[in-house]
């Protein structure tokens, strides 16, 4: 009879994996806290704004994306507004909603936010193509698991 998937123990590679998945992360994070203070702003202020810079969202579902609470949301994009970088505007589908938006200013201070990450531009950038490809399609593999 087969172990049940929930208790059967990962393998030694699996377990590397993990790790290395772990390794990449705190590496991430510790650039982007860099990167967000060479503009001034926190680690949430500069998530927040990469989310906007894809597009506007209502202030719960920024909310629920950073995983905080609502009155937190407010509070950093009221200290975005104020700096010009994020703006509030009428949801179209429904005025009662507001949504936050970037400005073009707080777009193009995300993208300097992307690109300002040495992690970016060091080991990625030492992958070749058809690696960094393989890559990102394993990372969507599985992400969507």
């Amino acid at each position: 009879m087969a172990t049940p998937p929930q208790t059967r123990r990962p393998d030694e590679l699996t377990l590397e994996v993990v790790d290395l998945i772990g390794s990449v992360v705190a590496r991430y994070h510790e650039e982007y806290e860099e990167a967000a203070s060479t503009h001034a702003l926190t680690g949430a202020q500069a998530k927040l704004l990469s989310l906007l810079s894809l597009g506007p969202l209502p202030m719960r579902k920024l909310a629920h994306k950073l995983k905080c609470e609502p009155s937190n949301v407010t509070g950093i994009v009221d200290r975005l507004e104020a700096r010009g970088l994020v703006e509030r505007r009428p949801d179209p589908a429904d005025r009662r909603v507001k949504l936050a938006a970037a400005t073009p200013e707080g777009r193009r201070t995300a993208r300097e936010l992307r690109e300002g990450l040495r992690f970016a531009l060091e080991p990625l950038a030492g992958l070749g193509e058809e690696e960094r490809l393989m890559l990102v399609g394993l990372l969507r593999r599985m992400l969507a698991a």
